[in-house]
């Protein structure tokens, strides 16, 4: 824990003075340059897409380990130098703004989330590639046809990039995995807003959206310890989705809080595809640009979206040869290190058919009527509940916004505007892979912002809702009580005084070695898991060859006969 607790801190650190830097330069160039009285975590989540793409961009042409940490810590004391005085006066802008009471619950949920974060269980995909796949960016950096040794590992989450950065697996003891529970404790944040509706008097429809991502943080509590894509994404469209609505509510009318969240936006495209229709929301400030004819805006943001995109896709190109694997349909490089087109094909059904609850790909073609039954029956009845009101929630959603948009209300519109973005989320996620844990956010913001929106626009508009608050509250209290007790009680049954110093490693398994061009590799003596030590390693014997005389060479695919 006392080493999560310091990387939390370096993170912390880190991509606050970065994000201020990166927003300082955009607000530079658009004509911003006024105070925009940004919140603290907007600077650490700009700095955390910043370095994002700063780790993808250094994979290219070096591994990803000491030499990528000293010059961000080079570039963050240049900030606090350069920037000495804004910076002091930004940061007792925010702290003068925070009660003494919540900087208190801050520490706390600092020290929570570092004490999850040093235990818990590892998530099976870590040990069948999340692990190799971050080694191989701390080793090699990138290497030419990685995915021919393990499909699997051209799945390229950006994540495991930035997981990379700060693994600090250089110092020689362990790779540590601390940037999903980071991404928790700056979620798990931005929920304890949601203090401030007793203040109010009353819920905001941000505040239904933060209540569905305490939901989500509890359930995660004791896995967030493993680098999982699927974390990234949910934490991060929630923080999206809450942050957009916060700016509707305060009455935002300047494009550019907008315009930087629909940034966010294309970020998490990178950190998982099956996030990608979330970049829906930019059609908020694209439509305030176009009204003002600011074409300067409108080229910056694309320019801006794409130079986030192309490391990542960059990357696809050299691990996969396809653009965007395991999609076959854009097929624009003839490299020799290519996945094979039938390869990936396959494994695009699987993950779509796995996502089903099938396990079998002969069924791939199944009509949804067939298949659909038989993975709704599945479902936990909770899940079966908010699935069904997410159905009923897309219609209603697109003809809320049709509604509000030809009558002018502004307000329900930008709302609506938030509730088809994640129906049409919902909807993708529900005809490709449905698995709860590649969806829950669509899933259980569907019908929460939908008719939740529409209520609260109804109930504020006839300014009656003091009796209907009062019952909110004390369901929400109650429900609330409930998952806390819970929480606590797992907290308090699985305390162990382990991992108070380091962080729990990586799962260890049996492996054997083989020999490939005079290099050994490494595969599981049973199952399909090999972890993070066995390096390289597979799941199975791989059908490869170098690509020359070396790992950093690459590989291509062997044709066995």
């Amino acid at each position: 824990m006392l080493s999560v607790c310091l990387i939390f801190l370096y993170i912390i650190g880190s991509s606050y003075l970065t994000g201020f830097l990166v927003l300082q330069g955009i607000g530079h160039i658009f004509g911003k340059r006024e105070s925009r009285g940004f919140r603290p975590d907007s600077y650490v989540m700009a700095g955390l897409v910043a370095l994002t793409v700063y780790a993808q961009l250094f994979s290219l042409f070096y591994k990803v380990g000491l030499s990528a940490i000293l010059l961000l810590t080079g570039i963050c004391i240049f900030t606090a130098i350069v920037f000495r005085r804004e910076l002091g006066k930004e940061l007792k802008r925010q702290m003068d703004r925070i009660p003494k009471g919540r900087k208190v619950f801050c520490l706390f949920l600092f020290l929570l989330f570092a004490y999850g974060t040093s235990r818990g269980i590892i998530h099976y995909d870590t040990g069948l590639y999340h692990a190799q796949s971050i080694r191989w960016i701390e080793e090699y950096g990138i290497v030419k046809g990685l995915g021919n040794l393990h499909c699997r590992l051209a799945y390229n989450s950006s994540a495991f990039s930035l997981s990379a950065l700060y693994s600090f697996a250089f110092l020689g003891g362990q790779s540590y995995h601390c940037m999903a529970g980071f991404f928790a404790l700056l979620l798990a944040k931005v929920c304890s807003e949601i203090s401030l509706a007793w203040k109010r008097k009353g819920l905001l429809l941000s505040d239904i959206a933060r209540l569905m991502g305490f939901y989500y943080l509890i359930i995660i509590f004791d896995e967030m310890i493993s680098p999982a894509s699927d974390y990234f994404m949910v934490l991060t469209v929630f923080y999206i989705v809450v942050r957009y609505l916060d700016l509707v509510e305060q009455g935002e009318e300047d494009w550019f809080p907008y315009g930087l969240l629909a940034l966010v936006c294309v970020y998490t495209m990178s950190l998982k595809l099956s996030a990608a229709l979330i970049v829906l929301l930019a059609a908020k400030p694209a439509a305030m640009l176009i009204k003002e004819k600011n074409g300067k805006g409108i080229a910056g943001f694309i320019f801006l979206g794409a130079a986030i995109l192309l490391p990542y896709l960059i990357r696809n190109v050299l691990i996969s040869g396809w653009l965007v694997y395991p999609f076959t349909w854009v097929d624009l490089f003839p490299v020799d290190w290519k996945i094979p087109k039938g390869i990936a094909d396959y494994d695009a059904k699987e993950i779509q058919v796995w996502g089903r609850g099938i396990y079998d790909v002969a069924r791939y073609g199944e009509p949804a009527i067939v298949w659909m039954k038989e993975w709704f029956s599945s479902q936990t009845a909770l899940d079966k509940l908010f699935i069904l009101a997410g159905v009923g929630a897309v219609p209603v959603s697109i003809a809320a916004w049709l509604a509000a948009w030809m009558k002018k209300l502004d307000k329900l519109r930008d709302w609506m505007l938030a509730a088809v973005t994640i129906n049409f989320s919902f909807v993708f996620w529900l005809f490709s892979a449905p698995l709860i844990r590649y969806g829950c956010v669509y899933v259980w913001l569907a019908a929460p912002i939908t008719f939740g929106g529409l209520a609260m626009w109804l109930i504020g508009k006839e300014n009656a809702g003091k009796y209907v608050w009062r019952t909110v509250y004390g369901l929400i209290a109650a429900a609330g009580c409930y998952k806390l007790i819970a929480l606590g009680k797992e907290i308090v049954s699985g305390f162990s005084p382990d991992y108070f110093v380091y962080q729990k490693d990586y799962e260890s398994f049996g492996t054997e070695g083989y020999k490939v061009e005079g290099i050994t590799f490494y595969y599981p003596v049973e199952g399909d898991r090999a972890g993070y030590e066995p390096f390289p390693s597979s799941p199975a014997r791989a059908e490869i060859e170098l690509r020359g005389t070396g790992l950093e060479d690459g590989f291509r695919h062997k044709e066995t006969r």
